[in-house]
């Protein structure tokens, strides 16, 4: 599309996150403490392009989106068939 030479590409993420609380007691929780991403390109392509083409991927990323964007969060549960509501995690 961009018709950019490049001969090689890699990406690295990592998620830097925690898990506490208790399964038992009903205080399982996430913390999110960030999200790291390494991305390697060789390519002869000019800076430009290359700065170009890569704000395209990232602004495109339905990952890095959800991540950066605050994207609300419509929760439905069905148990045997029918709607199931849990007060905290679905609409009521």
């Amino acid at each position: 599309m961009m018709k950019i030479s490049v001969t090689k590409a890699s990406a690295r993420v990592r998620f830097r996150k925690f898990l506490g609380g208790s399964v038992l007691k009903g205080t399982v929780y996430t913390r999110w403490d960030g999200v790291d991403t390494h991305l390697a390109i060789e390519s002869d392509a000019p800076a430009e392009k290359l700065a170009h083409l890569i704000r395209n991927a990232k602004n495109g990323c339905f990952a890095e989106g959800l991540i950066v964007q605050s994207v609300p969060l419509d929760s439905t549960v069905e148990v045997n068939g029918k709607p199931f509501q849990i007060e905290g995690i679905t609409k009521n």
